[in-house]
């Protein structure tokens, strides 16, 4: 869920000025560098992230309130602090396993196989979209399909295809904003060309010198009648010193 979900780099300004000049002269950039922009932006050594999960149902919706500590893409703790019926529940992932802990039942269930594309709490967002907090460097190659406008923003089209196994979306086709250099909109395939997922960026905020989404839509396509999930940014820090022991199991019954 990049929920989400990075590290910024001292090198963060060269890779943005290029890109920002060829913006202007309407030289496309490559792939490369929009990739390596992006996850400039989005990235972070550490962040403690305080966010609102808005859970759009048929009949009603409902908010759904966390606090983070994330540092690199291999350390997530969550809790969860309202509504009453959520609070106390936590969330840990280390490397490629994930736990969830519930203080109605004491116990403490690792999340895996299967168990990973089930929705998270009823929204439009599953744990493997949790789990999914690589770089895009890292996983993905893409290929520059030109230039639109977006809600009146010059953008690039980007198509991202995975170049490792085992990756929730296959292939993504992004509309990257030219100054904000975010992924303002997405839509997420399978392997077979199905979508499965869109989402976009609803308003961006700017922190500590970068851009970074302050509101996120995300659709699951294969729901019907799906209203979406909003998740909406709070507080963000970034490059905070966290305590090792807050990736612990045991601080899930804390």
């Amino acid at each position: 869920m990049k929920l989400l979900k990075r590290s910024v780099y001292v090198m963060m300004p060269c890779l943005i000025w290029p890109l920002a000049l060829a913006a202007q002269s309407e030289k496309v950039p490559t792939a490369k560098e929009l990739i390596e922009a992006i996850d400039a932006n989005l990235n972070a050594r550490t962040s403690i992230v305080t966010s609102r999960m808005v859970v759009h149902g048929r009949r009603a919706s409902r908010t759904i309130t966390s606090r983070s500590w994330v540092e690199g893409t291999d350390k997530a703790f969550t809790e969860y602090l309202a509504p009453p019926r959520e609070a106390g529940t936590k969330m840990l992932k280390l490397g490629d396993q994930l736990w969830t802990y519930s203080p109605q039942t004491d116990r403490i269930i690792q999340i895996s196989g299967h168990m990973l594309r089930q929705s998270l709490m009823g929204s439009d967002l599953s744990y493997q979209d949790m789990m999914e907090d690589q770089s895009l460097e890292d996983v993905y190659d893409g290929i520059v399909e030109g230039s639109e406008q977006l809600n009146g923003r010059d953008s690039w089209v980007m198509t991202l295809t995975a170049k490792v196994e085992g990756l929730a979306y296959h292939t993504r086709k992004a509309w990257i904003d030219k100054e904000w250099l975010l992924p303002m909109r997405e839509e997420l395939f399978a392997k077979s060309g199905k979508l499965l997922k869109s989402s976009y960026a609803e308003e961006v905020m700017q922190v500590e010198g970068r851009w970074y989404p302050k509101v996120w839509v995300f659709k699951d396509e294969l729901k019907r009648n799906s209203r979406g999930t909003e998740w909406i940014i709070d507080e963000i820090a970034f490059n905070q010193p966290i305590p090792e022991a807050q990736f612990a199991k045991a601080a899930l019954r804390k």
